[in-house]
Order: structure tokens, then C-alpha cells, then sequence
């Protein structure tokens, strides 16, 4: 069935639209923004911001705190008082300035947009915004349209999360525009994260003459780690990582220091609750040492509840008269903003960004064929839902 020509969908059926939408998400990607860099996430927020100009849509720009960059709503549509339609969107990503000098450079090889931060998440973003204003142009939007850009997912939105859950209470429904899995794929539920620092602390010593009355705290660390290791179980989907450790001052020193960081990732928020009071209880496996742990679950888990499932039925549909076929895919152990709304119960779909892989790496690139019919989706969702 075709897309209905009064929808803003039918706004990107030209090859002069797609060619146009490339140059600006090279545009956007040639942008460095690494979320540890206050001001390249501000200068891309600042980009943001001046394409707005001359659309129908109100801008608020909120500044950055704890050395991270700031965040900016747009919005658009009625002005009723009903619930909102919320879209979430990152302009941060992993990538260090000095990624597109040194292995990534912004590059167009036949379907292909390579660039730092194309696929997570640039691509999405840009699509998104893309579908967002032509709903707000054509005033089709069936309820007030809110889209939120963040500066800090890539480290978990210590500083945003408390706005997305604010802006998610007053959601009918909220868009996740991270990249599609899987050749297209969308989410519909995801893994909870917990975050630990631990601290194990021992006795230092000359390791020559006084080895004997030391206490390594390096490895000690290596028994707790192992402790930690041990809890993945992979039949109920519970993984622990320890990927960041740092101690000791020489190598002639029994280390009285040792700190490791924890990734923990949950089907279920009982085994979030379980897991992190196991992590957080870690005590000494040999006398004269001290553990410290500190953090928790720093995302809830993203459940697949009935809300959720009906919207992505709505989303297939609407994929449909679009013309082409959407499918989910199965849970994903990476986080996003959407387990914040999710968590609150509101349904949310995620995973509508662009097509394309590699996401933290040298080799992350988006597909230009996923853009139009993206965002066709994008607009088609904010006019429906």
C-alpha cells in the first residue's frame, strides 16, 4: 500500500532529498564530538540548532554539568495537553578527536557512509529529525511531538537521565533512534547495566627484602575477579565483565592498591537486584585486606511488555505502506536511553536509526538506502502513535 500523500512520509521519495540527507549526515559525522570533550558536544549541538532555523518548532537549550556538554529539546506539533510523542536521540559518541585523521575518515563507498559516529548514532539522529520536521511542517503530528538530544549516552547519561525520565512520564510513547540491528532490524526490549568500581586495598612491602610481610592487593583483585567472572550465566542471560584495572606503583613494590571496574548486564531486574548485592557484597578471600565496592544498576532492563509489543506491531504496519518489512530482533545486551523510559512502563521502540554496523570502531559506516525509508518510518510513527 503506498504512503499516503498528505503524510510528511511522501517528503522523502526524491533521489534530491536521499543525496541531500548523505551530505548532511557527512556533515554531522566530520563533526568530532567524543562525550568526554564538553565543547566539540556543544559545537555539534550548536550545528544542530542553526539547521533549525526558519522551521516551525520551539528550541530549548539546557547547559552541561560535571564537564559534559548540554542538552537540546525540540518541539513541535499541537500544543494540547495531551500526552507527547517523545523522540531520544545522542550527539556524543566514542570516538576521540583525531578519529577522522587517524582510521576513520568521512567517506561515501557505494552504499556506504563511513565517519565516527555515523551508525551510533548521527545517522539515526539526523534521519529522525529529518521525519520529525516534515510532520511539523505539514502539521500532521496526532499529538505534541517532543524530541530530546543528549550529550552523555556513551557513558551511561549520568547527567540526562533524570530529564529523559521526566520527559518519558508524560510519554504516549517514545522513539529510540539508535542503530538497527541485524540488517534492519528494531528493538523491542534490551538488557539491564550495572556498573561497579572496586577498590581492594592490602599492605605494601619491598617485594625483595620485606616480600613476606606485604599483602598484593593485585592479587587479591585477581580472586575477586575470578569470583566475578563466575557469576555469567549465559542460560538466563547474566554476563559480568571486569575490562578496566589499574594498581600498583613499581615493579619492585608489593601493591597496596588495586581498582577494577564491573559491567553486569540482566535479563531480568530480580537478577539485577540479585547480582548487584552479590557484587556490591564482595568481601576479602585472604585476611589483612579491605574491599570497597561502589555503583549499581545504572540502566533498567528494557522488558518486552504488551504496550511495547502492540507499538511495534503499529510500527510494522506502518513499515508496510512504506514498503518494506520490519522485524525485531532478539533481546540485545547493549543499553540505550529507551531502558529508562521502558523502565517507567512507557512503550517505547528502539533501534530506528540507520542501517549499517560496526558501532565503536574503525570500521563503523551506515547505509545511505536506509535513510529515506527511516525516515519515512519516523514521521509516519509521530503522525500515528
Amino acid at each position: 500500500m503506498p504512503v499516503p500523500s498528505t503524510s510528511a512520509a511522501a517528503a522523502f521519495s526524491a533521489d534530491a532529498r536521499i543525496a541531500r540527507m548523505v551530505e548532511d549526515v557527512c556533515a554531522w559525522a566530520r563533526h568530532e564530538s567524543p562525550t568526554g570533550d564538553a565543547a566539540a558536544v556543544d559545537g555539534m549541538m550548536d550545528r544542530l540548532v542553526a539547521g533549525l532555523e526558519g522551521e516551525p518548532v520551539s528550541i530549548e537549550r539546557l547547559p552541561g554539568r560535571d564537564g559534559l556538554g548540554g542538552s537540546v529539546i525540540v518541539r513541535a506539533g499541537p500544543t494540547t495537553k495531551v500526552e507527547h510523542a517523545l523522540v531520544l536521540s545522542h550527539l556524543d559518541t566514542v570516538h576521540p578527536i583525531g578519529t577522522l585523521e587517524d582510521g576513520l575518515p568521512v567517506r561515501v563507498e557505494g552504499d556506504r557512509i563511513y565517519g565516527p559516529g555515523v551508525y551510533d548514532m548521527k545517522g539515526g539522529a539526523y534521519l529522525a529529525l529529518q521525519g520529525f520536521l516534515e510532520v511539523a511542517r505539514k502539521g500532521t503530528a496526532k499529538r505534541p511531538m517532543v524530541f530530546l538530544f543528549t550529550p552523555d549516552e556513551e557513558i551511561g547519561s549520568p547527567t540526562t537521565r533524570a530529564l529523559i525520565e521526566h520527559l518519558g512520564r508524560d510519554a504516549a510513547a517514545v522513539l529510540v533512534t539508535e542503530p538497527a540491528r541485524d540488517g534492519g532490524k528494531i528493538v523491542t526490549c534490551r538488557k539491564g547495566v550495572g556498573r561497579f568500581e572496586v577498590h581492594v586495598e592490602g599492605r605494601p612491602a619491598h617485594s625483595g627484602s620485606r616480600h613476606a610481610e606485604g599483602r598484593n592487593a593485585i592479587h587479591e583483585a585477581a580472586r575477586q575477579i575470578a569470583a566475578i567472572e563466575a557469576m555469567t550465566d549465559y542460560d538466563r542471560g547474566i554476563t559480568t565483565t571486569v575490562g578496566l584495572i589499574k594498581g600498583g606503583t613499581a615493579m619492585n613494590t608489593i601493591p597496596q592498591h588495586c581498582r577494577f571496574a564491573v559491567d553486569l548486564r540482566v535479563e531480568t531486574a530480580a537478577d539485577g537486584e540479585a547480582l548487584a548485592r552479590a557484587i556490591l557484597g564482595l568481601s576479602p578471600q585472604r585476611p589483612d585486606f579491605t574491599v570497597t565496592v561502589t555503583g549499581g544498576m545504572n540502566r533498567p532492563t528494557f522488558e518486552r511488555t504488551p504496550q511495547v509489543a502492540a507499538l511495534y506491531e503499529t510500527a510494522v504496519g506502518l513499515a508496510a505502506e512504506i514498503g518494506f518489512a520490519l522485524e525485531e530482533t532478539v533481546r540485545t545486551g547493549g543499553g540505550s536511553d529507551g531502558n529508562f523510559t521502558a523502565g517507567l512502563g512507557v512503550p517505547t521502540l528502539d533501534g530506528l536509526g540507520i542501517d549499517g554496523d560496526g558501532a565503536h570502531t574503525l570500521e563503523e559506516y551506515g547505509l545511505a538506502s536506509s535513510l529515506g525509508p527511516r525516515a519515512m518510518l519516523m514521521a509516519r510513527l509521530l503522525e500515528t502513535v
